[in-house]
C-alpha cells in the first residue's frame, strides 16, 4: 500500500502542474458517486489471477513500470489522439522520440515508424507495406513464408491481404528450419520471409543471421517479428547463436516490437519500424478535416490505425527516460534476470522425474511435458496438473507441444497423436529469479505429493547462465 500511496502522491503533484498549464474539464462526479462504481470494479478485478505475482507464469503478462502507469494516467486527463499534431502535439513528439530510441537499439538512425495497438496490427502493417513495396517492383501477389511456430497473426494477415502463406517446419528447438526453407524456396515463388525472434510457444529465436543471408542472395524481403524478443539485444547472458540472431535485426527490412511485453508498458502498445523511411509513402492519404495545420507531425498520415492513444506514447517516453535502453543498465539487467530464472527452472524441471523438458530456453519461456505411456495420456496428465497447480496458487499455461521438440528425449513411448499438451511458463518478471527455489519446490510437490521425487535440497544450479 505504501508504494501505491507514493505513486498517487506523484500523480497528484503532476496533475497540479498540468492544471496550472490549462483548465481541466470542470464537471466531475462526487466521491460518493464514484466510490461504489470503483469498488465494484475492484471487486471484479480481485477475482482475476495475480498477474503481477512471481507465482503467475502462465502468459506473457508483465506489470507496467510505475512511471508508465503514472504517465499514462496523467495523460488521460487530456486524452490526446496521436493521429494529428493539433490533436496530440506533445504526445506526437514523445512518440517520435520514443521510436527513435527503439530504432537506435537496432542500429537504425533514419528509420520510420509509429506505435500501434500491438504486434498483431504491427505485423499486419509490415506485411501490407511489404506487399505494396513488392507490387511497385512488379510482383503482383508476393507469397509469404514464416515458421510453423510464428504467431498466428501472420497467416491471418496473409489472408486479409490475399497473399499465399507457407508455414515452414521447425527444428528441435522450435526455430525455423533453414533446410526446410531452402526446399520451399526451390519450389515456391516466395517473396517475403518472416523471422520470429521469440516464438509465442517457447520463445525460440529464428536464425535471423542465416535468414538474412538467404534473403539477400535471392532478393527477398525480410520482416522480423520481434514482438516478444525485440528488447533482448540488451541482454548480455544469452547463448552465442541467440545473440547472433538478435544482432542481425538491423538487416531486416521491417521490424515489430511490443513495448507492452518486455517494455514495461500497459496494453496495448506495439511498434512497427521500417528501415527505409521512404516506404511511408505507401500510407499516403488525405482528409478534408485533418492534417492541414502547419505544426506537424501528423502521425496518422503514416499509419493504418489513424486514431491512437497519446497516453501510450507518453507512458513509453517516460519509461525510456527513466530506464534508457543501454547494455548493463537497469532495464537490461531485468531481462538478464528473467533469462537466468528460465534456465534455472529448466534445469530444476529436469531433476523432477515426472517431467520431460526439451531444449533449454533461448529467452525466458520454458515448456515441458509430463511423462506418460502415450501422448494422449501425457496431455490428460498435463491438464490435471495445470488445474491442481492453479488451485494452489501456481499459474501456468497449457500449450500444444509438437513431437519435433522432443527429438533428444521423449516423454512418451507411444505417439498416438502428433503432438501433446504440455505446460508452459513465462518468466518475464525479474522477481522470478528470487522466487525460483519456491517455484521448484511447489512444482516438485505437485508432481510427487508423497515426496518420493522431491528434488535435491539446496538445488541452485539453475542460477548459472548458459552460453
Amino acid at each position: 500500500m505504501a508504494r501505491v500511496v507514493t505513486e498517487l502522491t506523484a500523480l497528484a503533484a503532476a496533475l497540479r502542474t498540468l492544471r496550472a498549464g490549462w483548465r481541466l474539464a470542470p464537471s466531475s462526479p462526487t466521491a460518493a458517486e464514484l466510490e461504489p462504481v470503483l469498488q465494484e470494479v475492484a471487486r471484479r478485478l480481485a477475482a482475476e489471477p495475480p498477474y503481477g505475482d512471481p507465482f503467475y507464469l502462465g502468459h506473457m503478462l508483465k506489470p507496467p513500470h510505475p512511471v508508465a502507469r503514472l504517465a499514462y494516467a496523467l495523460t488521460l486527463w487530456l486524452n490526446p489522439n496521436n493521429h494529428a499534431s493539433d490533436a496530440g502535439a506533445a504526445t506526437s513528439r514523445m512518440e517520435l522520440e520514443a521510436l527513435r530510441a527503439l530504432a537506435r537499439l537496432y542500429g537504425w538512425r533514419d528509420a520510420a515508424g509509429h506505435l500501434c495497438s500491438g504486434g498483431t496490427v504491427a505485423n499486419l502493417e509490415a506485411l501490407w507495406i511489404a506487399r505494396q513495396a513488392l507490387r511497385a517492383r512488379g510482383i503482383a501477389r508476393p507469397a509469404i513464408a514464416a515458421s510453423a511456430q510464428a504467431h498466428y497473426c501472420h497467416a491471418r494477415a496473409a489472408a486479409l491481404l490475399d497473399l499465399p502463406f507457407h508455414a515452414v517446419p521447425t527444428d528441435a528447438r522450435g526455430r525455423l528450419s533453414l533446410a526446410a526453407l531452402e526446399a520451399l524456396l526451390a519450389r515456391e515463388p516466395i517473396a517475403i520471409v518472416v523471422a520470429t525472434l521469440g516464438t509465442p510457444l517457447n520463445g525460440a529465436v529464428d536464425p535471423l543471421d542465416a535468414l538474412a543471408e538467404q534473403c539477400a542472395a535471392r532478393g527477398l524481403r525480410l520482416h522480423a517479428d520481434a514482438a516478444y524478443g525485440g528488447y533482448f539485444p540488451l541482454a548480455g547472458n544469452l547463448a552465442p547463436d541467440t545473440r547472433a540472431a538478435l544482432a542481425a535485426l538491423p538487416r531486416a527490412d521491417s521490424l515489430v516490437v511490443d513495448p507492452h511485453k518486455h517494455g514495461l508498458q500497459p496494453y496495448g502498445c506495439g511498434a512497427i519500424l521500417l528501415r527505409d523511411p521512404g516506404e511511408q509513402r505507401f500510407y499516403a492519404h488525405a482528409a478534408d478535416y485533418a492534417y492541414h495545420a502547419d505544426e506537424g507531425p501528423h502521425l496518422g498520415r503514416a499509419a493504418l490505425e489513424c486514431s491512437r492513444p497519446g497516453a501510450a506514447a507518453a507512458a513509453l517516453w517516460a519509461t525510456l527516460r527513466l530506464l534508457p535502453l543501454v547494455p548493463g543498465g537497469e532495464f537490461a539487467r531485468g531481462l538478464e534476470a528473467g533469462h537466468r530464472a528460465a534456465l534455472g527452472l529448466w534445469r530444476g524441471l529436469r531433476d523432477i522425474p515426472a517431467f520431460c523438458a526439451p531444449a533449454p530456453p533461448e529467452l525466458d519461456v520454458v515448456v515441458w511435458a509430463l511423462r506418460a505411456p502415450c501422448a494422449s495420456a501425457a496431455s490428460a496428465a498435463a491438464r490435471r496438473f495445470h488445474a491442481q497447480a492453479r488451485a494452489q496458487g501456481l499459474h501456468l499455461s497449457l500449450a500444444r507441444l509438437p513431437r519435433t521438440l522432443f527429438a533428444e528425449a521423449a516423454p512418451v513411448t507411444s505417439w498416438d497423436e502428433p503432438a501433446l499438451i504440455g505446460l508452459r511458463a513465462c518468466l518475464m518478471k525479474p522477481e522470478h529469479e528470487a522466487a525460483l527455489p519456491a517455484l521448484l519446490d511447489r512444482l516438485a510437490a505437485l508432481a510427487d505429493p508423497h515426496g518420493a521425487g522431491q528434488r535435491a535440497a539446496a538445488h541452485n544450479g539453475g542460477l548459472t547462465a548458459v552460453t
